[in-house]
């Protein structure tokens, strides 16, 4: 018997859901005894265990398992190709794509290169998969998204190919009326303040926390959040100094003041990214290359 990609694809699942054949069977939509049967199965051909077993219960994956699900990656992978290579003969200028991104990106950088992107391809449908920048590398690892646009993690995983698409930098956002609206900023004026920034993780917190820490500074950040707008209303209700993206605060706010931070953080990098060795139907490099068009327009604040 002839082993099925069926098989293989549920020892992904299951390997991907902590081992969990319920859970397994419910995305797959078929019973649990089915699993258990094809996995029982597989084992069989291959003639080495895919568990670790106490009794009927899994235990741990097997070497095995885990080098036979980077396979199946691969298989998807290629499927997916074929797929999008049949779509690009078919006709190239409708489908959909799949955006992974961070709330930031989608509300003040995104907007004007997908009006330009619309304009091209009116028919080809955008869809916005929002996350933290770990949970957007994980669409992209799972088929979950065609692209991803966002400033932390892409650049560490070696399973993607990544472009550089703009920098910028931080920027203090202060009520009207607070004493650092006026006379030379530093970071030891800052820290005397409680800090409204962004959540770990997100938008160059970790920079933010490091600059501090390597002048001997301990700061309060005791509020933070992943969106630079709650951050802004919450500064406006006098609950402390804010830091965020200077690009999420484009244009004067009436009750806000927005200080540059240039010189002491170093510059962020917003990348584009998307799995090694997957074929990009003719309307995403096109998206890809409008992204790097747009974002090279940016200029550093």
């Amino acid at each position: 018997m002839l082993m099925k990609l069926f098989q293989l694809q549920l020892l992904k699942t299951v390997v991907n859901n902590g081992l969990n054949i319920s859970r397994a069977a419910d995305q797959h939509f078929v019973v649990q005894s089915a699993v258990s049967r094809q996995l029982s199965l597989l084992e069989d051909e291959l003639g080495l265990p895919l568990f670790e077993r106490k009794g009927k219960r899994l235990i741990k994956a097997t070497d095995l398992s885990l080098a036979i699900v980077q396979q199946v990656d691969s298989i998807e992978l290629a499927m997916e190709n074929i797929r999008a290579v049949a779509d690009d003969f078919r006709d190239g200028r409708q489908g959909e794509i799949r955006i992974a991104t961070t709330h930031m990106q989608a509300k003040y950088f995104l907007p004007p290169v997908l009006n330009a992107f619309r304009q091209r391809y009116p028919k080809v449908k955008v869809n916005f998969l929002q996350g933290n920048p770990g949970q957007l590398v994980r669409m992209l690892h799972d088929g979950e998204a065609d692209i991803a646009v966002c400033t932390e993690e892409l650049a560490n995983d070696e399973a993607l190919l990544t472009h550089h698409c703009y920098d910028w930098n931080h920027a203090l956002i202060l009520p009207e009326a607070h004493e650092l609206t006026e006379g030379e900023l530093s970071l030891e004026r800052i820290a005397q303040h409680p800090i409204l920034t962004y959540v770990l993780g997100f938008t160059g917190r970790s920079k933010i926390e490091k600059a501090f820490a390597d002048m001997g500074l301990s700061i309060d950040t005791s509020f933070s959040a992943t969106d630079s707008d709650v951050i802004k209303s919450y500064v406006k209700l006098g609950f402390g100094v804010g830091i965020i993206a200077k690009i999420s605060h484009p244009n004067p706010e009436e009750g806000l003041v927005l200080r540059d931070l240039a010189d002491f953080f170093p510059e962020s990098v917003t990348r584009i990214a998307y799995m090694k060795n997957k074929h990009l139907k003719n309307y995403i490099t096109d998206l890809v290359e409008l992204l790097e068009d747009f974002g090279s327009r940016l200029k550093a604040p």
